[in-house]
């Protein structure tokens, strides 16, 4: 699903976040990216999401090659891409069950069948006695399952997370990785960034650790080129 090989982003101020990375993230898998603060996950997953383009290496995300992607076909790659972030960035004058929709509306399905769609989101995280409330009355936890529906209503083949928990309770935060990693059941390939290794650790899941912008640890299979594939 993900092929990285030999990454490097270097920012106009010289700053490199990421330096001749290497890995794949197979498809139907869930890997944790590790690493404090500054070791380049927000990078890296900004780069799969073509986002930004890198310095050096090559990325490819369902067989396509980033480095070739014309403009016009980045938004398209991102539409089949379900982005969680820190933050929900919910709409604050939407609904819940209208801001589930969104992605729906993006792509143009409406009628019966979004309704459809949303009711079973609802579901899935739990969500459905608050489906008419605004995102200022949910709790922290409530707006980041919303922000999760939304993530995956339109039936995403990967779902990208970057410190989802980040700013919820140690108990909140676990609940919020246990939705993604029951993801895998679905089909779908995850990638949760995340500061705490010991965090990863407990979902018994592949784990990637980034230290500085560089890659010192990989529980899962070493990657090669994209050509190889």
């Amino acid at each position: 699903m993900i092929q990285i090989y030999r990454l490097t982003m270097r920012f106009p101020n010289g700053i490199e976040a990421l330096r001749d990375v290497s890995f794949r993230v197979h498809e139907g898998e869930v890997a944790f990216i590790a690493g404090r603060s500054g070791s380049g996950k927000s990078t890296l997953l900004s780069l799969v999401t073509a986002e930004l383009k890198p310095s050096d290496g090559q990325i490819l995300v369902a067989g396509r090659n980033l480095a070739v992607l014309k403009a016009d076909q980045r938004p398209i790659l991102r539409r089949a891409i379900g982005r969680i972030w820190q933050e929900p960035r919910l709409l604050p004058d939407r609904s819940v069950r209208d801001n589930i929709a969104v992605p729906l509306e993006i792509l143009g399905v409406t009628g019966e069948r979004a309704r459809q769609r949303v009711d079973q989101m609802l579901e899935l995280v739990g969500m459905e006695r608050h489906h008419a409330a605004l995102p200022a009355w949910l709790s922290s936890l409530e707006q980041q399952r919303v922000a999760l529906a939304r993530a995956i209503v339109h039936e995403p083949s990967l779902v990208i997370a970057d410190e989802p928990g980040g700013n919820l309770d140690p108990e909140g935060a676990m609940s919020i990785m246990q939705m993604l990693v029951d993801l895998k059941s679905r089909g779908i390939t995850v990638a949760i960034a995340v500061r705490d290794r010991a965090i990863a650790d407990k979902f018994s899941q592949r784990v990637v650790v980034l230290n500085k912008g560089f890659l010192i640890e990989d529980d899962g299979a070493e990657a090669r080129p994209p050509s190889e594939a």
